[in-house]
């Protein structure tokens, strides 16, 4: 087993209406408005952009995103990352009772030589950093939608 190979799956419940959240998901310039470990996003073109994400733990992660799908009518944002994380990210947005449900999935190796290193006793941690991340995110945007 590569102990750097990390797999997420993440189900957001959000009283929106899913064209609502598929608009705000698309906008990954304006994650840090409302995502607290996003801590920047900047597009380099209309395709690619660069991203610092900071959680719990004190270090930054540094990726540099490209889309690899956006299809509106599928509710479907695919990016593939390089950087300090290598692999891929996707949200697929679709309706749900009461409003939408946002599936994040993500597969990825870790590249960030600290990171590497901490790989086995690290790994407990990590997941639990990430599912923090992923629940403030969750929280961060209803408020953006104005449904929490």
């Amino acid at each position: 087993m590569d102990w750097s190979h990390f797999r997420f799956r993440s189900i957001w419940k959000l009283p929106a209406p899913p064209a609502d959240v598929y608009a705000a998901l698309e906008r990954a310039e304006d994650y840090p408005a409302w995502w607290p470990q996003v801590r920047e996003v900047i597009p380099r073109d209309e395709r690619t952009g660069t991203a610092r994400f900071r959680s719990l733990l004190p270090y930054d992660l540094f990726i540099t995103g490209e889309e690899r799908r956006r299809d509106p009518a599928a509710g479907v944002l695919e990016i593939t990352m390089t950087g300090d994380l290598e692999g891929w990210a996707r949200w697929t947005v679709t309706a749900a009772p009461g409003g939408t449900r946002a599936l994040y999935e993500q597969e990825v190796v870790v590249r960030k030589p600290l990171m590497r290193r901490l790989a086995v006793p690290g790994r407990p941690v990590f997941l639990l950093n990430h599912r923090l991340m992923m629940r403030a995110g969750e929280r961060g945007l209803k408020a953006h939608l104005g449904g929490g």
